[in-house]
């Protein structure tokens, strides 16, 4: 059995930066609890993990997101 091949969503869509502001994309990335799903789950490539890890970090910082859910 072939294993399918993950695409990176915002190499598709040609996006260069991840915004902290866009929580309707950032919250896609993170579990109910909180945490930061990993990159093998959702197929994001390295710099946009990267990038995407920045912008919830910030977002939390800036009570945008919860940094965990009670």
């Amino acid at each position: 059995m072939a294993k399918k091949v993950k695409v990176c969503k915002f190499c598709q869509e040609k996006i260069e930066e991840i915004d902290y502001k866009d929580i309707g994309t950032i919250r896609r990335y993170i579990t109910p609890r909180g945490k930061i799903i990993s990159s093998k789950q959702t197929g994001t490539c390295s710099r946009h993990q990267r990038q995407l890890a920045k912008a919830i970090k910030r977002a939390r910082f800036v009570a945008l997101l919860p940094f965990m859910k009670i």
